[in-house]
């Protein structure tokens, strides 16, 4: 194995960019991202021409390319732990490009449907569900224990630095096309050669593999029963899961808010995208400083501070104050993501690790489809802004009560502890 992947690199906030593999992985990623930015632009503006402007389509759409997780979630994170990581994001990154290709070939030829756009988002979740697993777990493999948090912050990074650009870009192509959405889907389709080109070159011998889990029944309960058994972990999933449902459907509410609220076109829309990446990606970068597993009480005061800036956003007045708001909300949003993702995984046995962050995004994204069908519901029968504060209220509500829950089991081991009994409440971090 090389010096370049064995010694650690110095202090910093991009050291994980010294490792080669992770460097090929992290600028295609910025690529790739950019243009999947622009299909989910140019897919929620397609829904809304094809629909009339209906929120519940906006939210059938969200929960059909996210809800896929939900049933095959975990049995992405048994291959993730069975099979090798970076053939199987390879296939995962060919059927997404194909499926991108079909949805802009469809627009092109002018015979897209709205059932045409629910049929792609759906196979584009079942392989979405497979692919995030064994992406978030071949981070490690890339650069090791020591620059994990690094590595996770800056794949954070990358996805808001391409969201700078992305959303920017597709609502121009949109506006400049007179409202044709093709373009942006072809672009997505072209982005993910780069991934896959980076994957094909790594250098196999600097990676990090773990053992894999070999083949036989009840891989799945295992990892299951091992994550039930860590308290710690099952505050991580809840938290995720309230997160995914309440706090990350931009998707549905910026849509409505620039077309509904506002009553401008694409370009705003667009923009909103970019705002709120110009946050996400500060908020990255802060994380990436971050050299330790958070603690606890971050992670619960990091998912009060994001509700509370989407209340804020809600309460705006009009579109500048709107954009300028998605800045600090962007970066409360990240700065949880991140510290949630790092919790996750320096918290697991590696063998289990593909299995846990799979159960992880389960959580995380199997939550999208519940809320944003809520949040689009809200929307059409109250307002776009009724359903961010509605979103934000539920975050700082369910931070509090995980507030409560904390200080209670601290008090509890403290008197346990003066008697002199062995504690079995989880410390918070």
């Amino acid at each position: 194995m090389s010096a370049t992947a064995t010694e650690k690199p110095s202090r910093g906030a991009f050291r994980s960019l010294r490792v080669r593999n992770y460097r090929l992985f992290a600028s295609a990623n910025l690529l790739s991202n950019t243009g999947t930015w622009m299909q989910r632009i140019g897919q929620d503006w397609l829904v809304l021409q094809l629909s009339g402007d209906s929120g519940v389509a906006l939210g059938v759409v969200s929960a059909l390319q996210f809800g896929p997780v939900l049933v095959i979630g975990m049995y992405g994170g048994v291959l993730a732990d069975r099979y090798p990581k970076r053939r199987t994001l390879i296939v995962t990154q060919v059927l997404m490009g194909v499926l991108a290709l079909v949805l802009g070939l469809l627009v092109l030829t002018g015979g897209v449907a709205l059932w045409h756009v629910f049929v792609l988002a759906g196979a584009l979740g079942t392989v979405s569900a497979v692919d995030a697993p064994v992406r978030q777990s071949f981070v490690s493999e890339m650069v090791g224990p020591d620059l994990l948090v690094n590595a996770v912050s800056l794949n954070s990074s990358t996805f808001n630095g391409a969201r700078l650009v992305g959303p920017a870009l597709a609502g121009l192509l949109i506006a400049a096309t007179g409202g044709n959405t093709a373009p942006a889907f072809f672009i997505n389709a072209a982005s993910f050669a780069f991934t896959i080109v980076a994957l094909a070159v790594m250098r196999a011998d600097e990676l990090h593999p773990t053992a894999p889990a070999g083949r036989g029944p009840g891989q799945l309960r295992a990892g299951l029963r091992y994550t039930w058994s860590r308290p710690d972990l099952v505050l991580a999933m809840a938290l995720a899961l309230l997160v995914g449902g309440f706090g990350l459907n931009s998707q549905i509410t910026f849509a409505l808010m620039a077309r509904q609220e506002f009553g401008l076109g694409a370009e705003a829309f667009g923009l909103l995208g970019t705002f709120f990446a110009v946050g996400s990606l500060t908020g990255a970068l802060v994380s990436a400083r971050r050299s330790r597993r958070p603690g606890e009480r971050f992670l619960v005061v990091a998912v009060v501070v994001f509700g509370l800036m989407g209340i804020a956003a809600g309460l705006m007045p009009g579109y500048a104050w709107f954009a300028a708001m998605l800045v600090p909300y962007g970066a409360a949003a990240m700065v949880f993501i991140v510290a949630n993702n790092s919790f996750v995984q320096l918290g697991v046995d590696p063998q289990m690790r593909g299995r846990v962050m799979a159960l992880y995004f389960t959580c995380l994204t199997g939550g999208i489809p519940i809320g944003s069908l809520v949040l689009g519901w809200v929307a059409e029968q109250l307002s776009a802004p009724w359903a961010l504060v509605l979103s934000g209220s539920m975050l700082v509500l369910a931070g509090l009560v995980v507030a409560l829950w904390l200080a209670r089991g601290s008090r509890r081991a403290a008197a346990q502890s003066g008697a002199g009994a062995p504690s079995s409440a989880v410390a918070p971090g």
